[in-house]
């Protein structure tokens, strides 16, 4: 039986998780907020364990809640759409500690601020997580396109997310969701008809990764899993806990909207900025604090950098968006592409068009420019 980690104080690899749970979800919100097309929010936290850890830690509940007051609660001060909040904890027992841990964590937050009722619904369920999907009303908001969602999954391991829940999450419309993945016990365990039944391990390539990057590797899995027809975007977090060495978790974010995409890219390259995508040197860049620190060496950019140059250069990449939209899918920032631009455009390389003068990385609101070589002289 996995270990209740609310019953122990959280490590410091589960206090980072918990960060980026948070600080993705506080990017997320307002978006839809103040979107036109958005007539109800929905977050579901369907792993919700009891809401604290045996210190007073905020769970991810009681994380999302606090963000989503917003900073000196405007959020729930100016907010005129209806946002449900679904806590659910399989186990009855930690759902009754659950409820009265979000009860009292709700009537400080009153008391702190000065407010009235709460403006948010809360509701609690205690279902297995497999059921819930199966739930008709449950399936009615997850498919509508009116609703925008955004789905926490901390499971334990790794066995309540293979291939047709991974599916449906991705295909369910205005819907964000991000799930950890105990991703080293599925490399060591990766024969173990216990594994192959939930992930198909003979089609992840453990054999050619070093232990750092068996993240990385399932994350590449689940992205063959999106059709190529799909306009969709996968980015990953690794963690590496420092009390169980050789052990890799890590998280994995879904999303249909490249705005989804770049506000989770954000998160992850505020906490690592060498790769956006760990807790450690993943790929050996020069730490700061170096002998080679003033080389700037950043071994992920650099290579996408030459990857996406060599692209525009040979005319696969001939616009901003589908430039933009590259670097994404790669787990780097947009504005990568655009230091690219700028790059061989002072090298006399290629020029673009008028609408180059707007330079915005948001591709929701970048007009789209053309690229064009120049003949070389």
């Amino acid at each position: 039986m996995a270990k209740d980690i609310n019953n122990f104080e959280f490590d410091e690899a589960t206090k980072l998780k918990l960060k980026i749970f948070g600080e993705a979800f506080q990017e997320w919100l307002p978006v839809f907020l103040h979107e036109q097309y958005t007539k109800e929010v929905f977050i579901y936290d369907f792993f919700a364990g009891s809401g604290k850890d045996s210190t007073g830690f905020l769970g991810s509940p009681l994380v999302l809640l606090d963000k989503a007051k917003g900073d000196k609660k405007k959020y729930c001060q100016t907010n005129k759409k209806q946002v449900h909040f679904i806590f659910n904890e399989a186990k009855k027992e930690k759902a009754e500690i659950l409820k009265k841990n979000v009860t009292v964590h709700i009537e400080e937050c009153k008391t702190k601020e000065g407010c009235g009722e709460c403006v948010y619904n809360i509701e609690y369920t205690n279902s297995e997580f497999q059921d819930i999907l199966l739930e008709p009303l449950v399936s009615k908001i997850l498919h509508d396109k009116k609703i925008a969602k955004f789905i926490l999954l901390d499971q334990y391991g790794f066995k309540e997310i293979g291939e047709d829940v991974f599916r449906k999450l991705a295909s369910f419309p205005k819907t964000d969701f991000i799930f950890f993945i105990a991703s080293s016990f599925i490399k060591r365990f990766k024969e173990h008809p216990n594994t192959t039944k939930f992930i198909p391990t003979s089609q992840i390539d453990f054999e050619n990764r070093k232990p750092e990057e068996v993240h990385r590797a399932v994350a590449e899995y689940f992205k063959t899993l999106i059709p190529d027809n799909q306009e969709y975007y996968i980015h990953h977090f690794s963690i590496k806990k420092d009390s169980a060495p050789g052990n890799y978790y890590g998280l994995i974010f879904g999303t249909g909207h490249t705005y989804g995409m770049e506000k989770f890219l954000k998160t992850c390259w505020k906490i690592d900025e060498f790769s956006g995508e760990a807790n450690y040197n993943i790929d050996n860049n020069f730490s700061h604090d170096s002998l080679f620190a003033s080389l700037g060496e950043n071994v992920k950019k650099a290579r996408i950098s030459k990857d996406i140059e060599a692209k525009i250069l040979s005319g696969e990449i001939s616009d901003n968006i589908s430039g933009l939209k590259y670097a994404m899918k790669n787990g780097c920032e947009p504005k990568l592409f655009t230091h690219v631009v700028k790059e061989l455009e002072k090298n006399n390389k290629i020029f673009c068009d008028a609408n180059r003068n707007n330079t915005s990385t948001n591709i929701h609101k970048a007009k789209k420019y053309s690229i064009e070589l120049k003949n070389e002289t």
